[in-house]
């Protein structure tokens, strides 16, 4: 079988698999992309999304367009789709990020750099809940992989690949420009073409922000004012302790430090290396965008530094490589590779449990809001929930926007819900900047429903 047979047919068994995954054990999206699903459908119902909403999270142009294509195809099972998206976005960034590797290091390190990558429990998390982040570093990955096979040579593709990833999210901007430079300083001429592609994201974005807020810098400052709200780590403070923590965490300790090391490796050896400039400008982009985000006071979060971790993975893939042919160290990087896994055995159990807990919460949500009871008691006014966190979700799933989180505003009449047990009160029922007595019926306020997670209280008015 030819080496491309084998990759394709590698590639094919990693679709199949994360197809079947899909349908056996069921995910929903996360906050951010239920949000998304809304604004797409607010678009097709002929309304401006609300990205004003309450404690609403930073729009990103390029999602809310595949969830307002996908709201329109698949209608309420859009929500189960882009997962599967997020599934699939995760199979093409290990297979980019696989290619990339060959191109810079040679084939074993590729393969064991796409190993690194599509293992990680934060990129298995990050697609079974559809965050934006896989499809984007699947893009950015793609970019890298282009340049890396031809340096220089196709530069319009790779800028129009980094002008999708910056409309997902704005690390992709640093790259453009990075790259715009990379390819005009050799030339020591400036190619207007590169130029409108480098900007095109971060302009585009404005205009977004501007056609449906009135202000071009809407996602920047709403995404500093939620920060201060929550009282999320912010500052330039903040990130040389996060950057070294959030690393390690997503990339994982052995493969961190291994980048680390095979970044030494590189560097000495980079006369040998033909593309060591795509790791290295991964690695310098994602990190000036982490620090960048201190000093413009936005939230230190660890999903900042995916494009950082996926360098240290290729690097990481490069030294085992080539560590690797040496079969005693070959043997002592095993054996510690096996150390860990045993380790951290407990982290397949809980992702399992985690996945479950969504499931259920998502279920016991469904069939909450569509009991008779609630659906009669609906007519008496808008359904809250104790904060923001399950509104966008409450949304999508009634096609309305009466929802509101009581952390906000009170009403005396409606349908209000109450979160039950621990976990569900830890995760759903407290937030930040929200009161205890979000968690507490008001006066008028009975029960009338109860499934799993859930308890629905009704009030209605005089007449009623």
């Amino acid at each position: 079988m030819s080496p491309n047979r084998r990759e394709a047919v590698a590639v094919g068994a990693l679709v199949l698999a994360a197809v079947a995954l899909w349908l056996i054990a069921p995910t929903y999206p996360n906050y951010d992309a239920y949000y998304h699903l809304v604004w797409g459908r607010e678009l097709f119902d002929g309304h401006a999304p609300t990205f004003e909403a309450y404690q609403a999270p930073t729009q990103h142009p390029l999602y809310v367009a595949l969830c307002a294509v996908l709201g329109l195809v698949f209608g309420a099972h859009a929500d189960r789709v882009l997962v599967l998206v997020g599934a699939l976005s995760l199979v093409w960034l290990t297979w980019a990020t696989w290619r990339t590797g060959r191109a810079v290091f040679g084939t074993w390190a590729g393969l064991l750099a796409g190993l690194f990558v599509g293992s990680s429990f934060a990129f298995l998390l990050y697609a079974a809940r559809a965050y934006d982040d896989v499809p984007f570093l699947a893009l950015v990955m793609t970019a890298a992989m282009v340049e890396a096979q031809r340096p220089r040579e196709r530069p319009r593709l790779v800028l129009a690949l980094l002008v999708l990833a910056g409309l997902l999210r704005p690390e992709a901007w640093v790259l453009a420009g990075l790259y715009w430079l990379w390819c005009a300083v050799p030339a020591r001429r400036v190619r207007a073409d590169l130029l409108l592609l480098a900007v095109a994201a971060p302009v585009l974005w404005a205009i977004v922000d501007l056609a449906v807020t009135g202000d071009p810098l809407h996602s920047l400052h709403a995404t500093s004012d939620l920060a201060d709200e929550l009282g999320r780590a912010t500052g330039l403070r903040s990130v040389p302790k996060s950057f070294v923590t959030f690393v390690f965490d997503v990339a994982r300790p052995p493969v961190a430090a291994a980048g680390v090391l095979g970044l030494t490796l590189a560097w000495r050896s980079r006369e040998q290396l033909r593309s060591l400039h795509v790791p290295l400008a991964l690695l310098v982009a994602g990190t000036v965008t982490f620090v960048g985000s201190g000093v413009a006071g936005l939230s230190i979060l660890p999903r900042y530094l995916t494009v950082p971790v996926v360098a240290l993975c290729l690097l990481a893939g490069h030294l085992v490589a080539t560590l690797g042919r040496d079969r005693r160290v070959l043997a002592a990087m095993v054996a510690v590779g096996v150390a860990f896994l045993v380790l951290k055995a407990g982290s397949f159990a809980k992702l399992g449990t985690e996945l479950r807990f969504i499931r259920t919460t998502h279920d016991d949500l469904v069939a909450t809001l569509e009991d008779p009871r609630v659906a009669k008691a609906r007519a008496c006014g808008i359904v809250t929930l104790p904060n923001y966190r399950l509104v966008p979700d409450t949304k999508w799933i009634l096609d309305s926007g009466a929802v509101g989180a009581r952390s906000a505003k009170r009403h005396a009449t409606g349908v209000a819900l109450f979160v039950n047990g621990q976990k569900a009160l830890k995760r759903y029922g407290f937030a930040d900047a929200a009161s205890p007595l979000t968690l507490v019926p008001d006066p008028g306020f009975a029960p009338i429903a109860r499934h799993g997670t859930f308890t629905a209280y009704a009030a209605c008015g005089a007449g009623r």
